[in-house]
């Protein structure tokens, strides 16, 4: 897909999804065999359930008809949030992994898996758990500093909000 075809789908899409409170984070167009796909990623501060989902699905699909904006062939609409292993690669996707565990990529060399505790302009608080038996650390990390990042998926976790709760 060449850039041109890129922007002007985001130009054209990026509106409808900004009205329903949710930011476009990427668009894709993958051909399979002879059909063509759409991939539409969005997000937002709170997420975006099902019927959200749907609703912007929808909206899409009218304006690519009534466009015509990929052409001809035929294609498949895919509309759907970011994977659980997400890369961060803007300021509001930092904020959005606030208390997340992340794998960060630095430019001093090595990897750092620590967990995002805030986030302000110049880069992340981070709690870096211990190992052993011994206790978790606090590390500042400049964004200048951080090559890549992504969330890492949790599964054993205990929600430390619920078990003070009860």
């Amino acid at each position: 897909m060449s850039t041109t075809q890129s922007e002007r789908l985001r130009e054209l899409l990026e509106p409808l999804v900004t009205t329903q409170g949710l930011d476009l984070e990427e668009i894709e167009v993958d051909s399979v065999g002879r059909k063509r796909v759409l991939r539409v990623v969005v997000d937002s501060d709170t997420g975006a359930d099902l019927d959200l989902i749907a609703d912007v699905s929808g909206a899409l699909s009218a304006k690519l008809d009534e466009t015509n904006a990929m052409g001809e062939g035929e294609y498949t609409l895919e509309v759907g949030t970011p994977g659980a292993e997400r890369p961060l690669t803007e300021h509001r996707h930092y904020v959005r992994a606030t208390d997340r565990l992340v794998k960060f990529q630095l430019s001093e060399g090595g990897e750092l898996v620590a967990r995002i505790l805030k986030v302000d302009d110049e880069g992340v608080d981070t709690e870096v758990p211990g190992v052993k038996g011994r206790k978790a650390t606090a590390r500042r990390i400049a964004f200048d500093d951080i090559v890549r990042a992504r969330v890492q998926v949790e599964f054993s976790r205990k929600d430390n909000k619920k078990e003070e709760e009860a």
